[in-house]
């Protein structure tokens, strides 16, 4: 017998509707299994799907499982603030009135609202350092540039895999042609600067092996741009606060801000927005 759940499709790092990344959150999915939530992730077709859980943390307000269309991720930028929305916008009560906590495969995330934002503690991360110069002479071939385009790259995994490469303008970003299929798997992030008086001081671009093997492009990325602003801000790169741009070759307008806490903590935010809600039974 199939079981009734409420979901929603949100708009995640966006100004506009329409503008941003999409996600997929099903609520109340404690009855479905792996291979269930796998299976409706690739129906529905989206970069990623989430699924809310009741939490076995006791510090946590809610338990959020994050899908691919081929596998499951620790955790996920623009999925850990849409799932918060549709959790919240779907009565969900946090214990602290401005702090929700999140518990998923990386842990527990912490997050914070204003009036028309969340934001999310980005996470530590785990895998950082240099990149190989073999491995960055396979980057410039996959992004069709000369090595010497490159202007540092850095691993900066916080779940996904993500290794970053940083060129020398946000027009160079904008410009690139990526191959269509890469020899090894891709889970690559470009970033440039902006001049300096622009609406967004970075321009980012995620380029992704996809469940065919093929190469895709995420619109708007949280979880690549938490660990760019992570490297970013440690070598002086960027100076916080600032508001990062994604997805316009996509034809989106991703804005994503970038600020940091008395602590030294990073955070990403963004607007997200309920476009569509209903309820299937599964």
């Amino acid at each position: 017998m199939s079981m009734t759940h409420r979901f929603q499709l949100v708009d995640v790092f966006s100004e506009q509707p329409f503008s941003g990344n999409p996600l997929a959150v099903v609520a109340d999915a404690d009855d479905l299994s792996t291979e269930q939530m796998q299976a409706i992730t690739r129906w529905l077709n989206l970069s990623e799907t989430a699924f809310l859980l009741t939490p076995d943390d006791p510090l946590a307000d809610y338990r959020l499982r994050i899908f691919t269309l081929d596998r499951e991720l620790p955790f996920a930028g623009h999925p850990t603030l849409g799932s918060c929305h549709a959790w919240l916008s779907d009565g969900g009560k946090p214990r602290h009135e401005h702090e929700i906590i999140q518990q998923c495969g990386a842990g527990l995330i912490p997050l914070r609202r204003d009036e028309s934002t969340l934001a999310f503690a980005a996470p530590p991360l785990i895998r950082s350092g240099p990149v190989s110069e073999p491995a960055l002479l396979e980057m410039a071939r996959f992004l069709r540039i000369d090595r010497t385009a490159i202007v540092d790259a850095q691993w900066a995994d916080n779940g996904p895999g993500w290794m970053v490469v940083l060129l020398a303008s946000a027009d160079a970003v904008l410009a690139l042609e990526p191959q269509r299929d890469s020899p090894v798997r891709l889970d690559l992030g470009v970033v440039g600067p902006y001049p300096a008086g622009s609406d967004a001081a970075f321009e980012l671009r995620a380029f992704l092996t996809d469940h065919h093997g093929a190469i895709c492009e995420d619109p708007v990325t949280g979880s690549l741009n938490a660990s760019t602003a992570q490297w970013l801000l440690a070598t002086g790169r960027a100076q916080a606060p600032y508001f990062a741009s994604q997805g316009g070759r996509l034809g989106r307008a991703g804005r994503i801000h970038i600020s940091v806490d008395a602590q030294g903590g990073v955070w990403v935010g963004g607007r997200s927005m309920t476009l569509f809600s209903g309820q299937g039974g599964f």
